[in-house]
């Protein structure tokens, strides 16, 4: 059995579909105007993302996208700081990564296990 699918409620859909888009690859299959989207990737998770008024996720809640290679996760993390997002240098931990605080009131981490 495999997870395919998550849902986060988002106080942004836009904002979080653009972000989710442009630095991890999912493409958009379905919105209702600003309160909802689908959105899919190359492996069949559909993730969905429903507009609320508040989000307050646990502060350790996080989604992750698990990269091939440190070199990738290194990537990512430059283009988040020449976009203008706040992100820390990645550091060795469980893996090589680093966290960043997407649009829309969740928390993503980027990884690489090897």
């Amino acid at each position: 059995m495999k997870l395919n699918h998550l849902n986060l409620t988002v106080t942004d859909v836009t904002a979080a579909r653009g972000f989710l888009e442009t630095y991890f690859g999912l493409q958009t299959r379905h919105t209702r105007g600003d309160a909802f989207a689908m959105l899919s990737d190359d492996d069949g998770i559909v993730f969905t993302l429903m507009k609320g008024a508040s989000v307050s996720y646990p502060k350790t809640f996080h989604i992750g996208f698990i990269q091939e290679s440190e070199e990738r996760v290194n990537e990512i993390n430059r283009r988040l700081k020449e976009d203008g997002y706040e992100v820390e240098p990645p550091t060795r931990s469980h893996g090589w990564t680093f966290y960043v605080q997407a649009p829309g009131g969740f928390l993503v981490e980027v990884l690489c296990l090897s």
